[in-house]
């Protein structure tokens, strides 16, 4: 604007920027409380873990806010929400795990809801009666994080924190085998059973176990597992085998392992080694033999008792066993016979030989040509033959047994044959049985009833002889006298000849009576004696058990023969209890 010179000088106005405007002192507190409570927001944030979530079939009493999340029996967490998966199948758990177990939520974690369980081997999880189920956690060996898992529908049975080692054993069948089962050796329990599967291809069972230290040292290549569940029965020629680990193994079942004394003892198996689980200790403790060598046997008798399997033995000692039982058909004869196919083992002979005949155990394990001709030798100058014979007499199975038989016929063994036949002799055992089936049936037709009804009679009539000389003397009295004393003579007279007649015949009859009976005891205590040890040597032609039934029949028959001639001379001669016997006039 111009000056105006006419106007007088007047104040000039100064323009002054505003100031900003200062924050309130009421405002002070609001924002330190928004400060505050950030940082609350901020430390709770990053103390606290993650939330993971756990799928399960099931939510068997998992409760929200209730139910924790526990570790080695450690709390590291609460179920914060149950609910539903969205296609209604299973149930989700969220749980929020404290910031110190985040370390713990790995892909290979493992969940699972601890409960009160009562099963065949044991009580578990009694301490959530009181504070409820909880969650179960097995920390995993990964490295790489996760917060979504699938619970486990049962509790893991082995931990990775128990010292020892998992092994697989392979069956045909599970048998009674259950998760939980206990592991023996030499009856200690040793491990447990924690899993089993169908194995890829079907055809066998998959069964992990875990052995727990010091006894996982016991296993290595050569230890042997076998199925140990209830009670191992064995009806065999050996006669009527129990076995049992403990009840336990009889209820819920079991696996036993031990090493063979015959098995080299290496270092110990590695973890997860496979192994074959066999059916019984027998069969998992059978040394396994070399090539053996076949032969076969036709026998012209029954068969029935004898089994593949059953044992096969010289004089006494096992030497091979059965494999086949069956029938021939005989071109020649047009005859069926009962055919059995061996096995012998040569190794296991030579085994039985003292450590001084080392020399002399070529004979079985050399070569073929040395060992068929010190058999052939066996045969021909020995007697060396095979026999039926009863291994129990309460089971009545057989075993073939190779002994000798001195007069036996001549034999010889075609070694050129694919399988050469060995010869055979017959069993005793059917001959026994007929014998003493006799001796029985000739005792029960022997008139035992017969003879004690003559003596009675014959008693009867020496009572009423005295009974009559009483009567004579009571009524003679003292006129009679002289024909008294002499009828009491002749009664005298007649009394001393019936006793001596009485007394010979009764003393021969009990007398041969008692032979034959004792005859016929020791004869079929002889045959039992037989039965039982089934001693070759007692079984010739010229055997005593033979002499003794020849014996036994010939005093059944003298004794038959004197009964008969003193009953037939009494019935043709009563008075001759009175009289005596008369001796013949010309």
């Amino acid at each position: 604007m111009p000056e105006d010179p006419e106007l007088p000088d007047l104040p000039r106005a100064t323009v002054e920027r505003r100031s900003r405007r200062r924050i309130s002192v009421v405002w002070i507190i609001p924002i330190l409380a928004a400060v505050v409570a950030l940082g609350i927001a901020v430390q709770r944030i990053l103390s606290e873990g993650p939330a993971v979530t756990i799928v399960f079939k099931a939510a068997q009493g998992l409760e929200a806010g209730k139910t924790l999340v526990k570790y080695k029996d450690v709390t590291i967490g609460t179920v914060t929400a149950v609910h539903l998966s969205a296609d209604y199948s299973k149930v989700e758990v969220t749980a929020k795990i404290v910031k110190s177990a985040a370390g713990l939520m790995v892909e290979d974690t493992k969940f699972w809801v601890v409960q009160p369980r009562v099963t065949l081997t044991g009580v578990s999880g009694l301490g959530t009666l009181l504070s409820g189920n909880y969650l179960g956690i097995e920390a995993g060996k990964s490295t790489k994080r996760q917060t979504t898992f699938t619970g486990l529908e049962e509790p893991l049975v082995i931990t990775d924190a128990q010292p020892g080692r998992s092994f697989l054993l392979k069956a045909a069948t599970l048998g009674s085998l259950g998760i939980g089962a206990p592991v023996y050796y030499r009856s200690l329990q040793a491990g447990q059973v924690f899993a089993y599967k169908l194995a890829g291809d079907g055809q066998a069972i998959e069964v992990s176990i875990f052995v727990q230290a010091p006894y996982d040292k016991y296993v290595n290549p050569g230890t042997r597992f076998w199925n140990a569940s209830g009670i191992d029965v064995k009806l065999g020629a050996g006669g009527v085998e129990v076995r049992t680990e403990s009840l336990v193994s009889l209820l819920a079942g079991g696996v036993g392992f031990d090493t063979p004394s015959f098995a080299a003892q290496p270092q110990p198996a590695a973890a997860n080694a496979v192994f074959t689980l066999y059916a019984d200790r027998v069969t998992a403790m059978k040394q396994p033999e070399s090539a053996g060598t076949r032969y076969v046997l036709y026998f012209d008798e029954s068969l029935r008792g004898l089994s593949p399997g059953a044992p096969v033995t010289l004089l006494g000692l096992t030497a091979g066993e059965v494999l086949e039982v069956g029938l021939d058909l005989d071109p020649a004869t047009a005859r069926v016979r009962g055919r059995v196919e061996i096995t012998s083992y040569p190794d296991r002979l030579a085994a039985a030989m003292g450590a001084k005949q080392a020399a002399e155990r070529g004979s079985f394990v050399g070569s073929p040509k040395e060992r068929h001709a010190f058999l052939q030798g066996l045969v021909e100058r020995r007697g060396l033959r095979a026999q039926l014979r009863s291994g129990s007499l309460l089971t009545g199975q057989l075993y073939v047994a190779l002994d000798y038989f001195p007069d036996a016929p001549k034999a010889k063994v075609d070694w050129n044959q694919e399988v050469p036949v060995f010869p055979v002799n017959p069993s005793t055992l059917v001959d026994i049985e007929a014998k003493l089936t006799g001796i029985v049936t000739k005792l029960d037709k022997l008139p035992l009833e017969a003879i004690g009804t003559d003596l009675s009679k014959a008693l009867a009539g020496v009572d009423q002889v005295l009974q009559n000389t009483d009567k004579l003397v009571t009524q003679a009295g003292d006129k009679s006298l002289p024909e008294v004393n002499s009828t009491l003579a002749e009664a005298r007279r007649a009394l001393t000849t019936i006793d001596g007649v009485l007394k010979n015949q009764l003393n021969t009859t009990l007398t041969e009576l008692n032979s034959t009976l004792e005859g016929a005891r020791g004869a079929i205590a002889t045959a039992d004696g037989v039965l039982k040890n089934t001693d070759s040597s007692l079984l010739g032609r010229d055997a005593p058990v033979q002499q003794d039934l020849r014996d036994t029949l010939q005093e059944l028959a003298r004794a038959a023969r004197s009964l008969r001639v003193f009953l037939d001379y009494l019935e043709r001669h009563p008075e001759s209890l009175v009289r005596g016997k008369v001796e013949g006039r010309p």
